[in-house]
């Protein structure tokens, strides 16, 4: 009987470990803190999955750029450093135009059209991960960018000589364009660089103006509503592949809900932050039919240079989306 016993305690303890080591662990860089809606989703995501899995896939979150900046999230991803990650597409336009397109000024500025955008060039931003061992799971919009300043800006010529923040390639060539000076500065380094004069101006939107307290540096928000970038969360796909089917399809049904999540939570804090920094100071601005004209301009401009740079498949998506609108 005792050597029963001894067996059986053996089994079972031989049996918890297997499970145990059955558990898969991933690691998920983001670059935005705690308090940023997309880290909120992020949040939610993490704990539906380990939940949907039994367990079987334990996600730990690195958010505000503490295990990789935002640039450099992609390249983790892609080399299976970090299993998923959430990039912002607008960081790596100068990889190919499709990351460009959601940043491209006044080609959707509502969420309604950066939703229809959004299926438009799935299919192109799918291919081009999936060329690169990726694939897409998610993504969720920020909400509708608007330009940072002390100074009072009425036309584009207003903003000519300005140090211009610029977080990826389409704000530094915005830069260019408006004749601003564009000096690339990241979200987790913007606090640092508004205090010590490095940037005076920006243009992003009111949740980064927040998570920044953008309002003790800067007064002004001209509230143009550019557009609306988007945060995608992309995955290895050797990864992905290497996981039980019960995760795999875990890691699906927690992404189809944070989406779905997320752009909402995104639409509803949307004028929260623009209330949050009237009521530290800040003051919100209807930007002047001059000034918007002119921005106009530089979003046709921008338009007309990413379908010469994106052939006839960018054509494709540009035609696909308009027929939605």
């Amino acid at each position: 009987m005792k050597k029963m016993f001894a067996l059986l305690t053996a089994t079972g303890a031989a049996a918890f470990a297997l499970n145990v080591q059955a558990a898969t662990k991933w690691d998920l860089p983001s670059a935005y803190p705690a308090s940023n809606l997309h880290t909120q989703t992020l949040e939610q995501f993490v704990k539906d999955v380990k939940e949907l899995s039994g367990g079987e896939l334990d996600i730990t979150l690195h958010n505000n750029a503490s295990l990789y900046k935002a640039p450099e999230i992609k390249r983790a991803v892609q080399g299976n450093q970090a299993q998923i990650g959430e990039i912002l597409l607008t960081n790596f336009a100068n990889e190919d135009p499709i990351y460009a397109l959601d940043g491209l000024p006044f080609l959707a500025t509502g969420y309604e059209a950066a939703w229809k955008l959004y299926q438009a060039q799935k299919e192109l931003l799918n291919k081009k991960l999936a060329s690169q061992g990726m694939t897409l799971l998610y993504s969720v919009a920020w909400p509708p960018q608007g330009i940072f300043a002390n100074k009072e800006i009425n036309k584009v010529d207003d903003l000519k000589g300005v140090k211009w923040r610029a977080y990826s390639p389409v704000t530094a060539r915005i830069a260019e364009l408006v004749g601003a000076q564009p000096v690339t500065i990241q979200q987790s380094e913007l606090s640092q660089a508004m205090a010590t004069g490095v940037v005076e101006a920006f243009m992003t939107s009111g949740s980064t103006g927040w998570d920044t307290k953008t309002y003790e540096y800067i007064k002004k928000f001209y509230d143009t509503q550019a557009w609306l970038p988007k945060n995608a969360v992309i995955m290895n796909k050797k990864a992905f592949d290497q996981l039980s089917e019960k995760s795999q399809k875990a890691l699906l049904q927690a992404g189809e809900k944070a989406e779905k999540a997320g752009w909402a939570l995104s639409q509803e804090k949307t004028q929260w932050y623009l209330d949050q920094l009237a009521k530290n100071g800040m003051s919100i601005i209807k930007p002047s039919d001059e000034l918007m004209k002119g921005l106009d301009k530089v979003g046709e401009t921008m338009l007309a240079e990413w379908i010469k740079r994106a052939g006839p498949d960018g054509q494709k998506v540009i035609d696909t989306y308009r027929a939605a609108k």
